[in-house]
């Protein structure tokens, strides 16, 4: 298990709840004992056999699942985040890409897939590569829209970096249009967040220029 620290997620919580772009839930809520009671009620509901070895531990299963999947609804799941004193005055773009994100859509429950793009222009502070990973794996572990993962990513990493020069790209495959409605299998969805030196012009166009790769 990876380092946790706690209070930087209830500072970063706090911060998102601020910005009106936290995840909507009620955290005394959560039950996941309760959820193996009512997921068997929908399997009957579909007329499936719980007596079938093939499926009669699937309620369990599924709770297992959605506390594995779900473990960025609590902020004390949030990644300990180090951060070293940029001594070196490095001034330069620092950009990570294709970075996993795998998400489900709170509209339809089933998953959401594809990769992250993020860059900063380092001010007092530059972060461990991992934690970048780390931190866009946190807040895909949610019920989620792309648009507010894409705003939480950059919102925190800004907090965290002491920076407003951060960029955030998602883009992604979403099963709730592969599967239901259009069942369009073709598309992807893009998203981005870009502050601080990344508005500018050239340092903009640097940044989309080095995603594209």
């Amino acid at each position: 298990m990876y380092k946790r620290d706690i209070q930087l997620g209830v500072d970063i919580e706090k911060l998102l709840i601020a910005k009106k772009i936290s995840t909507p839930y009620i955290e005394a809520n959560m039950n996941l004992d309760g959820l193996t009671h009512l997921f068997e009620s929908a399997l009957m509901m579909l007329g499936m056999d719980l007596g079938d070895d093939s499926i009669n531990k699937t309620p369990y299963r599924l709770k297992k699942l959605w506390k594995e999947i779900f473990y960025g609804l609590k902020p004390e799941n949030f990644p300990s985040c180090t951060t070293i004193e940029n001594k070196m005055g490095y001034d330069g773009m620092l950009c990570i890409n294709n970075i996993k994100v795998r998400s489900m859509c709170e509209h339809h429950f089933v998953p959401f897939i594809g990769t992250a793009r993020i860059a900063y222009i380092p001010e007092g502070k530059i972060m461990g590569l991992s934690k970048f990973n780390r931190i866009v794996d946190y807040f895909s572990r949610r019920p989620q829209v792309q648009e507010r993962l894409t705003l939480q990513i950059f919102e925190s990493l800004k907090y965290i970096l002491g920076t407003p020069s951060v960029a955030v790209v998602i883009k992604a495959q979403h099963m709730c249009v592969h599967l239901r409605g259009v069942q369009d299998e073709s598309s992807y969805t893009v998203t981005s967040k870009i502050g601080g030196l990344f508005q500018k012009g050239e340092v903009r166009q640097e940044f989309f220029k080095l995603v594209e790769k």
